[in-house]
């Protein structure tokens, strides 16, 4: 019987670029005083590598379709190592934004390919406990990133932020060596490869639904910390109270680990999207420091059921592209979040959060119901596979 499990390897892959990926944000202020340049500049070092993450994850489904999962990985990851490094030893910001998006377009490779990996090789009945399982790691490195990231560049340097998982990073494209390449459909040629994907009414359903779920969750989620100090908390203090979202998500994995043998999927769907409709209620009725943390909490557990729920739906609706479509779902979560972000920014310029959060809210509620009553129709008209 095939392992419930993802390899450790993988795990710690993925809990790598989490931490590349995150670990950014609070060292933004000290890159921009250790250049000399203002912090707007220095924001180019984390917009660069955002935007290149989520640009080249398509790029690298059909590649990882092609090639093989385990080559694209290694061969990212082992480039990312060094332009990891060359970000540590970055001379100006400009050096430090070039390596930086090199960094992110690497990254971005890992995450598809993990869950691609997990697709192949765990039968369907086995694979949300596995998803779960990737899913706790990229919380793990989430959550590291945010509270140690900022720490070790307060008490050591920021070039250490970035040297430390690349050097993880070229550990483990070593380690992965080790690891079988699972087999995979033929790729006649990219054009019809992504023609069979984008045809596929159920994947262009898991899409959407996915832009929406980035929308309502990480979009908004941006605006907690906002909030809290618009209300008069200390910034480090409003980002401590929303990195509990972390927590969150790696507490209630191992709930739906738990709970993914006893409930089908379209239920864990409905009980993430509940929690991320109360989550946003309770920071409408109330915007302090405990709200928030219960808050960021109950959408850990959202994004726990229902974007485990979603990656499980996208690792099965089109196996003979599994890898374009795990990519392309991710693109879409990522667009989703950064439109929410956009169209949200007036709002919040205007302190108008409890709008905000209640928007959120309310979108949740549909968005949890088409979401489960769509699974629910797929599991009943379409064979496991």
């Amino acid at each position: 019987m095939p392992s419930a499990r993802p390899p450790l390897v993988l795990s710690a892959a993925t809990l790598i670029s989490n931490f590349d990926r995150f670990a950014v944000t609070p060292m933004l202020v000290l890159i921009a005083l250790g250049m000399e340049v203002p912090l707007a500049s220095a924001v180019a070092a984390a917009s660069g590598y955002f935007l290149a993450y989520g640009l080249m994850q398509p790029v690298w489904g059909m590649l990882s379709d092609r090639f093989g999962r385990i080559v694209v990985m290694r061969g990212t990851l082992f480039a990312a190592a060094v332009t990891g490094i060359a970000s540590a030893l970055a001379p100006n910001l400009a050096a430090l934004v070039v390596a930086r998006v090199i960094t992110g377009a690497c990254v971005g490779a890992i995450v598809p390919a993990s869950l691609t990996y997990v697709g192949d090789t765990v039968s369907p009945e086995r694979r949300q406990g596995a998803l779960s399982d990737l899913m706790a790691a990229s919380a793990l490195g989430t959550a590291l990133a945010t509270a140690i990231g900022g720490v070790l560049a307060s008490f050591l340097d920021w070039r250490v932020v970035f040297a430390l998982p690349a050097l993880c990073a070229a550990v483990c494209a070593v380690l992965l060596g080790r690891l079988p390449e699972p087999e995979r459909a033929h790729v006649a040629g990219m054009r019809k490869h992504l023609a069979v994907v984008l045809t596929n009414r159920w994947a262009l359903l898991v899409f959407g639904l996915v832009f929406v779920e980035g929308a309502v969750l990480l979009g908004i989620l941006t605006f907690l910390p906002s909030a809290l100090v618009h209300r008069g908390v200390d910034v480090a203090v409003a980002g401590l109270a929303t990195a509990t979202y972390g927590v969150g998500v790696w507490l209630f994995s191992r709930l739906v680990k738990a709970l993914g043998r006893r409930l089908a999927v379209w239920q864990l769907i409905a009980i993430g999207g509940a929690s991320m409709a109360v989550g946003y209620l309770v920071v409408v009725l109330r915007t302090d420091i405990p709200s928030v943390v219960i808050t960021a909490l109950l959408l850990g557990g959202g994004w726990s059921f229902m974007h485990s729920s979603l990656q499980t739906w996208a690792t099965s609706v089109v196996p003979e592209a599994r890898g374009l479509t795990v990519s392309l779902f991710a693109s879409a979560l990522f667009l989703g979040s950064a439109a929410a972000s956009a169209a949200a920014g007036h709002l919040a310029d205007r302190g108008a959060y409890a709008l905000l959060f209640g928007v959120a809210a309310a979108t949740a509620i549909p968005l949890l119901i088409i979401a489960a009553a769509c699974r629910y129709r797929y599991q009943t008209r379409t064979a496991p596979v």
